[in-house]
């Protein structure tokens, strides 16, 4: 099964190469058009996902990944639709040089061919990575987790109509129904037809496919984020950006997992921020200094400053100054996104240069790490990686360099 999904995905992704930016965009307006309109039958197939997922007893936050709703399948459509009306990146010519031979050297940007998505439970993946794919003219290999099954085979099944529908191939989107471990395995050894896997999740997911992957993975998703409180803020905005960014979605990747406050601030915005938290029902565990001003919270670990928790739990730390902050968040951070709640230019400079992320904010949530709100009308993933990706992967991101050379009769 698995190498026939892998045979026809490359020989549809040989059909994208050839493709029109206007036959793309017809495609993409049409799964629009088609989510919209099947919107009950996906409810309806996502019903029995949360039903199956209740039955197992998956956490609130991940529950809340799993679902879709009216306004999330909306958001879906609306997605698709931004990302038709982005500029296409395939072939377009990043630069042209003549060499004192004559030679003209050319750069221009070709899709990556097939790429496979390892993905857990999250439906609106199956939809945003297709879309991203199919307009960087690279063929898709989904393979999502067992709870959001029934839901990815629907959402699979009304983007291949659209295709159809489009006059494309269905096989340049592919779902793999298969949601053992053993497939997962098998098709991160694909190498005859798969260019690049993308897995999307937790830690584990990810360090399974290194450890095991033949084909090359691009890393992206694990989010230890951290947000440090400077002595120098306006306290009720980092309250208010520290609330945002660990409760409105804990289960996500851009959610912050970690607190650390200034120690010239400590008494006076650690009950503050416990009282904030604890309104929102949030967990927290504490350094030895933090405990003996909230006696009442848990120790924590040292697994525990590694740990992305996905849920309504936090760590808290006291740091001596943004040395120490940055020192920590570059131990124990996962490369995603780290905020600076900060009055001082200088320190923002610093925080900016020192920190190793891929995102870095000054005074702001880190729940904006998103394709969408960086204007990339959806995403692939988060890389975490220092490669020709990082950050959030739009088109551009999917695509690899071509050179173009033009000669007259040159020999070496």
């Amino acid at each position: 099964m698995l190498n026939q999904i892998g045979k026809s995905a490359k020989e549809a992704s040989y059909v994208l190469n050839n493709i029109s930016t206007t036959k793309k965009d017809e495609a993409l307006t049409k799964i629009a058009e088609l989510l919209i309109e099947k919107t009950d039958e996906i409810l309806l197939a996502n019903e029995k996902d949360l039903e199956n997922a209740k039955q197992k007893g998956i956490s609130g936050a991940l529950l809340d990944r799993l679902t879709l709703t009216k306004e999330r399948i909306g958001q879906i459509a609306k997605s698709a639709l931004e990302i038709s009306k982005l500029p296409d990146p395939i072939d377009e010519v990043i630069s042209m040089v003549k060499r004192p031979n004559g030679l003209v050297i050319g750069k221009k940007r070709g899709p990556l061919g097939v790429i496979a998505i390892i993905y857990e439970a999250r439906p609106n993946v199956t939809v945003e990575a297709a879309c991203l794919c199919l307009k960087s003219s690279n063929a898709v290999i989904l393979r999502g987790g067992s709870e959001a099954i029934n839901s990815n085979i629907k959402l699979c099944e009304i983007m291949q109509k659209a295709l159809i529908d489009s006059g494309l191939p269905k096989e340049c989107i592919n779902i793999v129904p298969d949601t053992s471990r053993e497939i997962a395995l098998a098709l991160m050894k694909l190498n005859e037809y798969v260019d690049v896997i993308i897995p999307r999740g937790g830690a584990g997911l990810i360090k399974t496919c290194i450890e095991n992957a033949t084909v090359p993975v691009i890393e992206t998703g694990t989010g230890n984020c951290h947000i440090y409180v400077d002595d120098e803020c306006d306290q009720e905005m980092a309250l208010d950006i520290l609330i945002n960014a660990k409760t409105s979605r804990p289960g996500v990747c851009n959610a912050a997992e970690k607190l650390l406050i200034n120690n010239k601030i400590k008494y006076e915005f650690l009950p503050k921020a416990y009282k904030a938290l604890k309104e929102k029902n949030v967990v927290m565990v504490g350094c030895e200094e933090t405990r003996r001003i909230l006696p009442d919270i848990e120790p924590a670990t040292e697994e525990d400053w590694y740990t992305e928790y996905l849920d309504y739990k936090i760590a808290i730390k006291v740091v001596s100054d943004i040395d120490e902050a940055i020192k920590h968040i570059n131990k124990y951070n996962s490369k995603h996104s780290e905020a600076i709640i900060t009055t001082s230019y200088e320190k923002a400079q610093k925080f900016h240069q020192e920190v190793d992320a891929a995102c870095v904010y000054v005074n702001a949530s880190t729940r904006f790490t998103d394709g969408f709100e960086f204007g990339y009308g959806g995403e692939i993933g988060i890389s975490t990686q220092k490669i020709h990706a990082r950050g959030p992967m739009g088109l551009k991101e999917l695509t690899s360099i071509k050179y173009i050379i033009f000669g007259n009769g040159q020999i070496r």
